[in-house]
């Protein structure tokens, strides 16, 4: 291969992953505001300037699209959550690397927590089994940091801190919007982090 056509083709490799990624902010922000059903191929492709049959060329269809929003968010968050435990921070400084990084999950994807809450059983099966697998793996991390943070606490009680303080951060879809028509200046998702990071590092460590 010449070095001009590997180079081309370089270039249509990156256009197209910038494609996808378009599509699935695109995808995202859609079925946030108008739920999986009530957003059509043509939508999506309207929304990034393509047809709507040109989805396919990225995506097999519309599910395959959902499913690749909230399995890179899962995946995301599981990585991120690794990337904390194998810090090795005392317990308390990896309850709030771990909180820090949930929180700033939840203010830059509010649209995608609404998808989960709404369209999660629109999932192929195959699709539903792999985020809740990633899921699983998530919230243990937080367990086992929880326990180091709580010593003598079951796990079942330390599941529930983890699940509450998620439910907490992830009001995002509702928090954000309500913020913004009080505080609408560059600085309102710092202000939102430092809101919800405070609350639920408070919530998730006090005794």
């Amino acid at each position: 291969m010449t070095t001009r056509s590997a180079t081309s083709r370089t270039m249509r490799d990156r256009a197209k992953a910038e494609r996808a990624d378009a599509l699935l902010e695109a995808a995202a922000r859609l079925f946030a505001q108008h739920g999986f059903d009530g957003v059509s191929l043509e939508d999506l492709g309207a929304a990034v300037g393509i047809t709507g049959p040109a989805v396919y060329r990225h995506f097999d269809s519309k599910r395959a699209l959902l499913g690749a929003i909230l399995l890179r968010a899962s995946g995301d968050l599981l990585e991120g959550g690794r990337r904390v435990i194998a810090a090795d921070h005392a317990p308390g400084r990896a309850l709030r690397e771990l909180v820090e990084g949930h929180v700033d999950f939840a203010v830059r994807s509010a649209d995608v927590i609404r998808v989960h809450d709404r369209d999660l059983a629109s999932l192929s099966d195959g699709d539903r089994h792999a985020v809740r697998r990633l899921q699983r793996e998530y919230v243990e991390l937080w367990v086992d940091v929880l326990r180091a943070v709580h010593p003598g606490r079951d796990d079942t009680d330390l599941r529930v801190r983890a699940h509450a303080g998620f439910g907490l951060i992830n009001s995002t879809p509702y928090t954000v919007h309500t913020l913004r028509e009080v505080a609408v200046d560059a600085g309102t998702n710092d202000l939102l982090r430092s809101i919800l990071s405070d609350m639920a590092y408070a919530a998730l460590a006090a005794r």
